[in-house]
Parts: structure tokens; C-alpha cells; sequence
């Protein structure tokens, strides 16, 4: 007997209301729609994360190729300028201007 006084739980075939309601669901095309979109999701973000891994490799290489070098040259030309000033403040002439 159970709790609700209604006699047992199960079906006329011996299967319960939870697992008939369980095969329900998992049968249901709402259910298989679902399972195909979530696959479709995981398949179309695991093709997005390779392709921006990717772009990343190529953008990080291109940086230290191109980009690293000219600031390099670009601090080079500055402390330059200020030994230039540095040196002529210490000769006495005046900077050149601007």
C-alpha cells in the first residue's frame, strides 16, 4: 500500500509512473530536437575555438615580428634625442628647436 492509499504504483506491465514518464520524455521529438541543436552548438564552438586559436597564433606572431621591433626603434631614437640633449646642456649651446 502506499502513502496515498491507492494501492501500488505500478502499471497493469509492471512498469512504473516514473518510468513510464521517463520514457516519455526521452522519446519525445522536443527532447531529440534539443539533443540534435546541443550537438550542433558544441560542434559549431569547438570549430570557433580552433579558428580563434588560430587568428590568435597569427596575430601574436605578426606582433613580435613587426610590431616589437619598430618600438624597440622607437626607444632607441628617444633615449638618443635626450643623450643629444643631455650632452649639449652639458657643453653649454642651446637645444635645437622643435
Amino acid at each position: 500500500m502506499s502513502v496515498f492509499g491507492q494501492g501500488s504504483t505500478a502499471n497493469d506491465d509492471g512498469t512504473s509512473i516514473v518510468a513510464r514518464l521517463s520514457r516519455a520524455v526521452s522519446e519525445s521529438g522536443i527532447t531529440n530536437a534539443t539533443k540534435r541543436v546541443a550537438n550542433d552548438a558544441a560542434y559549431v564552438s569547438k570549430k570557433l575555438m580552433k579558428s580563434t586559436g588560430k587568428a590568435a597564433w597569427l596575430a601574436g606572431t605578426t606582433l613580435l615580428i613587426l610590431v616589437v621591433p619598430l618600438i624597440i626603434e622607437m626607444d632607441r631614437d628617444q633615449q638618443f634625442n635626450e643623450l643629444q640633449l643631455q650632452q649639449q646642456g652639458l657643453l653649454g649651446s642651446r637645444p635645437p628647436p622643435k
